[in-house]
């Protein structure tokens, strides 16, 4: 296993040498997640009406996204609905340091003290259920050969990973075409990013993509839906 290189800066923040990029914003990981992946996606509303919801991420990192989701699918999601949360990760990060990097959100603990229970059967088997409703899948790898062995269509992509600048072997067309690929129409994306070049790949792809306001300091964002 190819565990990710941390480095851990004085303010407790993570981030990767390897790719001079951070994890999540030293302003608020978690609030970032919600604006840029729960409400890009605008999955309140939709997780509210929802039986089955399937979400695909590109870039697993510390697992922080995931806990969004869950959290919310758990305070809005009907009792009986099913979330499928797909996620790849070419450099996954190791125990020691998803545990420290997920105890800075107190409120996530109980959520994320069974992520770390099942940590490396997850980065072994790929799959775990967590309880009924609950199945989280990753899969090791880099995402131009992971992605063509998902089979599940999703209704929304976690489009992250590392700044395009920064990881530009991820951000290639084929990724926006395995996208497509595993897209129905309706399926929405949200992303961190707007890159003229992100934005003219997913377009080309059969994505609409709009820009809305970024989190934090951050000016501009992007999300769309797949309209092919």
């Amino acid at each position: 296993m190819d565990w990710a290189k941390i480095h851990w800066k004085e303010d407790g923040q993570p981030e990767a040498p390897d790719f001079d990029d951070i994890y999540f914003s030293h302003l608020g990981g978690l609030d970032e997640s919600n604006h840029v992946f729960i409400n890009g996606n605008q999955l309140r509303e939709r997780f509210k009406n929802a039986l089955q919801f399937t979400i695909i991420e590109t870039g697993f990192g510390t697992g922080l996204n995931f806990l969004a989701a869950w959290k919310l699918w758990q305070e809005v999601a009907p009792a009986d609905s099913t979330l499928h949360f797909i996620s790849t990760e070419k450099f996954p990060v190791n125990p020691e340091d998803l545990k420290k990097a997920l105890s800075l959100w107190s409120d996530l603990t109980p959520l994320a003290d069974q992520l770390l229970t099942n940590y490396i059967k997850l980065t072994e088997e790929s799959t775990v259920k967590f309880n009924k409703n609950v199945k989280l899948a990753l899969h090791i790898g880099d995402v131009s050969s992971t992605l063509p062995t998902i089979t599940e269509k999703a209704d929304c992509w976690f489009l992250d990973g590392f700044t395009p600048a920064k990881n530009p072997e991820m951000w290639q067309d084929t990724l926006y075409q395995d996208m497509a690929k595993l897209s129905h129409t309706g399926t929405t994306f949200a992303t961190f990013t707007s890159a003229g070049a992100v934005r003219r790949g997913l377009e080309a792809a059969g994505f609409m993509v709009r820009k809305q306001k970024g989190f934090a300091y951050k000016k501009e964002m992007i999300s769309g839906i797949f309209n092919p």
